[in-house]
């Protein structure tokens, strides 16, 4: 069966200082995990072809289709605040772009397919955890209704990984609207190459804001669609858990699943990643992290502008926007969770709820998800306060069908996506599809299957710390 991807590869095609051109790394022996065959279908490809012979050595690595034009993208970035100018595409190669069945770009890459220019000593390769944590977490948050990138494949590659130990090899195929981050502009503004950043301008106004007409209007746009997606992020309890510049896109989409989680018990100093040591990008921490990175991105763009003071003026104006719009969607999400409009009675109700949850440890989803079911008193400590508030906000007549369309039953749960790694590390990817069917149906009613995954995890299961480990 001939597999057929319709390539069309207008990154490829910007100045060659932008990224390397490297061809994957073969793999030993390669065996398929999973197809995503609806994205597939969604992007021009027949899910049969690519989970076939011929697509199984694309998805490893070991061949190229035709079309394909393998490049690592440049970048730099901040990370943890602290800025590394020699970033770049260390274990993902870029295999092209389509234009699918919407009319829409998007990348098609592979991640953990060997190293590049940018891997930095590093072999360029994933273990398979990380490559089932973020199929697991990307296919559940595109349910969500989250702007992500999207898992079209994974593949186990037959070869052993060093981390902190063996581990089996593993690549995903991620798919994004883009994978130019904050970064990639921060790395030519660095090095003060401003035709690179003015074609970096053109190509991201042309692929993802066609209205924009120059470098203000492209800032203005991402500070809307970044203040739109932390919204999201926070009113289902993601943590991103590693908010560097380089895992920002302009896109708007949620990108790198490294130590990434739901939370359980509502607060928000939540934290799992295990190298963020001071909180910094804890569950709260969010919106402000946007902002600096948004800020990043401001100051790699008034190199561009004619007149740079006044351009720093309008800048600033432009950040300091973001928490208007954060805001403004953060009430329009939350009032909706308890099934009411935005106003300042339902904001007040939203506060004083979550309060109740912090003080009492309530599990965030499914408090939420409880509330028009009459349920929710079970998740307080004090509930004779729950009482009150529930007296309250019955008064207002909330929408229970907005709340069914707006609240969850099933995240992906940290220590259910543990017990998937640990099942494909022995090689039995039952549990893995599994839990994918159930997390790709959020908002479905819970039978016996899905009610054990809508449980928190019980003392034994808890999963305090998450890992990079790609």
């Amino acid at each position: 069966m001939t597999l057929v991807i319709p390539f069309d590869n207008s990154y490829a095609r910007l100045p060659d200082r932008m990224f390397s051109r490297v061809d994957p790394t073969p793999v030993g022996a390669p065996s398929l995990i999973a197809v995503n065959a609806p994205l597939a279908h969604e992007l021009g490809i027949d899910p049969e072809a690519l989970g076939g012979p011929i697509g199984l050595e694309v998805l490893a690595g070991n061949a190229i289709a035709a079309g394909s034009e393998p490049i690592a993208q440049a970048y730099a970035g901040h990370q943890f605040g602290n800025w590394n100018p020699g970033l770049g595409d260390g274990r993902a190669i870029l295999l092209g772009e389509v234009v699918d069945q919407n009319g829409q770009r998007r990348d098609i890459q592979l991640k953990g397919s060997g190293p590049t220019p940018y891997s930095r000593r590093g072999d360029g390769r994933a273990w398979l955890g990380p490559v089932l944590r973020e199929y697991i977490m990307s296919e559940a948050m595109h349910a969500l209704g989250v702007p992500t990138t999207r898992a079209l494949a994974a593949v186990a590659t037959g070869e052993t990984v060093i981390r902190e130990g063996y581990f089996p090899g593993a690549i995903l195929t991620r798919i994004a609207a883009s994978h130019i981050r904050v970064g990639t502009f921060q790395l030519f503004a660095a090095r003060r190459d401003l035709p690179a950043l003015e074609a970096l301008v053109s190509h991201v106004i042309e692929r993802h804001y066609p209205d924009a007409k120059g470098p203000s209007d492209l800032l203005r746009a991402v500070t809307k669609a970044q203040a739109d997606l932390i919204a999201k992020w926070i009113s289902i309890g993601f943590i991103h858990g590693v908010m560097n510049t380089d895992n920002m896109t302009v896109s708007g989409e949620t990108i790198d699943y490294g130590p990434c989680a739901f939370m359980d018990e509502y607060h928000p100093s939540t934290v799992f990643s295990s190298i963020d040591t001071q909180g910094r990008y804890a569950y709260g921490n969010q919106p402000q992290i946007a902002v600096w990175n948004i800020a990043q991105l401001a100051t790699a763009l008034v190199p561009l502008m004619p007149d740079q003071d006044a351009a720093i003026e309008e800048f600033t104006e432009i950040v300091n926007s973001f928490a208007d719009l954060y805001q403004a969607e953060w009430r329009r999400l939350m009032a909706a969770k308890i099934g009411l409009a935005d106003t300042e009675q339902s904001f007040s109700l939203v506060n004083r709820l979550l309060k109740l949850m912090m003080d009492s440890g309530s599990d965030f989803t499914n408090t939420f998800a409880a509330l028009q079911n009459g349920q929710a008193r079970d998740q307080f400590t004090d509930r004779a306060a729950f009482d009150l508030w529930h007296e309250d906000w019955k008064s207002f007549a909330p929408d229970t069908a907005l709340m069914e369309r707006m609240n969850p039953k099933i995240i992906p749960r940290l220590h259910k996506i543990e017990a998937v790694i640990q099942s494909g590390v022995q090689g039995d990817f039952a549990p893995f599809h599994e839990m994918l069917g159930v997390v790709t149906a959020p908002f479905a009613a819970l039978d016996e299957l899905r009610s054990a995954y809508a449980k928190p995890p019980a003392p034994s299961e808890r999963v305090t710390r998450t890992f990079c480990g790609t």
